[in-house]
C-alpha cells in the first residue's frame, strides 16, 4: 500500500507541469505585444478589466481595449526572446491574432522619427552566414544557399522551415495579414499622432502613418549609416527593429493573422546628430499605441 502512495505521487508530480502548461484562458483575444517596458504604459493603461498571469517569468494581462478583448504581453528584446514568448502565448490563450506595438528604427529616408510604419511583410536582414575572405575579396559558401546583396562579410539569406516528411520550405520575407493590413489602412489618416513630448521638445514635422513596404529584424541594435543604408538597397526595407521578424515567424508556422506597428524612435544611425532614442522613445511608442489602438477598435 505504501508503495503504491509513493507511485501516485510520483505519477501525479509527473503530471503536474503538463497541466500547468495548458491553457490559461478560453476567451478568443488578440495578442497586442510590446518588446520592452517603456513600450507598454500606453497600452497598459487603455486596458479595462486586467487579470494577470505570470508563466515562466512572463507576465501575460488580459482585459478589453476599445471594447475588444485582448492578451498584453512584453516580448523581450530580440529575436529568441520573441519568438519564445509569443510561442508561449499562443500555447496558453486562445489567440486570434497577433499585433505588435512598439519603437523602430528608420530606414528608409522619406521618413523620420515619430512616424509609424505597418510593414507588409518582414525578413531576417542577420539570418545567413559571415563570408570566409580570399584573394579576390569575399568568398561565397555552401550557406545561405540563395543570397542578399551582403554587406562586406555578411551574407543573408532565407530560413529554413519545418514540413514533416518534406524538404524543408525557404522562406525569407513572412507576411502581415491581408485582412489585417486593409483595416489599418482604413483607420491610419484618422489617427492623431502626438509630435510634441513637451514645450520645446518637439519633432520639426507632423509624424504620419505609412502602410505597406518591407521591414527587417535582427539581434543587434543598429546605429550605423552605413549599415542603415545598405539595409534600405539591399531590402528596400523601410524599417527595423530587433523582434518583429521573429513574431511574424512564429505567427506563420502557428497559421495565425500577423501584423505589426512600429513607431520611428531614431534613424538607426542616419541622424544628423546623436540617436534620438532616448529623446523621442516615449513620443514614438504613443504613436504607436495610438495607432493600435485605433486599429483594435475597428476589428469585428
Amino acid at each position: 500500500m505504501r508503495l503504491l502512495t509513493v507511485l501516485i505521487a510520483a505519477l501525479l508530480a509527473f503530471a503536474a507541469p503538463a497541466a500547468a502548461a495548458g491553457r490559461l484562458d478560453a476567451t478568443p483575444r488578440t495578442a497586442v505585444v510590446s518588446a520592452y517596458a517603456p513600450e507598454w504604459p500606453a497600452l497598459l493603461a487603455a486596458t479595462t478589466d486586467q487579470a494577470r498571469y505570470t508563466v515562466n517569468g512572463v507576465v501575460f494581462v488580459t482585459g478589453r481595449m476599445e471594447g475588444r478583448p485582448v492578451v498584453l504581453f512584453l516580448s523581450g528584446v530580440s529575436m529568441v526572446n520573441a519568438a519564445m514568448t509569443t510561442q508561449m502565448a499562443l500555447d496558453r490563450f486562445a489567440v486570434s491574432r497577433i499585433v505588435f506595438s512598439g519603437v523602430a528604427g528608420g530606414v528608409d529616408p522619406a521618413l523620420g522619427v515619430g512616424d509609424v510604419v505597418v510593414a507588409d511583410a518582414w525578413g531576417q536582414h542577420l539570418e545567413g552566414a559571415f563570408l570566409r575572405e580570399g584573394p579576390q575579396g569575399f568568398v561565397p559558401g555552401p550557406w545561405p544557399p540563395e543570397r542578399v546583396a551582403g554587406f562586406g562579410m555578411i551574407a543573408a539569406g532565407p530560413v529554413e522551415l519545418p514540413r514533416g516528411d518534406q524538404p524543408p520550405e525557404r522562406r525569407f520575407w513572412f507576411p502581415a495579414d491581408p485582412a489585417l493590413l486593409q483595416v489599418a489602412a482604413w483607420i491610419a489618416p484618422a489617427v492623431p499622432l502626438k509630435r510634441c513630448l513637451a514645450p520645446g521638445r518637439c519633432l520639426s514635422h507632423q509624424p504620419k502613418v505609412v502602410v505597406g513596404g518591407r521591414g527587417v529584424s535582427g539581434p543587434v541594435f543598429v546605429d550605423n549609416k552605413a549599415y542603415r543604408e545598405h539595409v534600405a538597397a539591399a531590402f528596400q526595407a523601410k524599417v527595423l527593429d530587433m523582434e518583429t521578424a521573429a513574431v511574424a515567424h512564429v505567427a506563420y508556422v502557428n497559421r495565425t493573422p500577423f501584423i505589426a506597428f512600429r513607431s520611428l524612435s531614431d534613424l538607426a544611425g542616419g541622424d544628423e546628430g546623436a540617436n534620438q532614442i532616448e529623446t523621442f522613445l516615449t513620443l514614438a511608442s504613443e504613436n504607436s499605441a495610438a495607432v493600435v489602438r485605433a486599429f483594435v477598435g475597428a476589428l469585428p
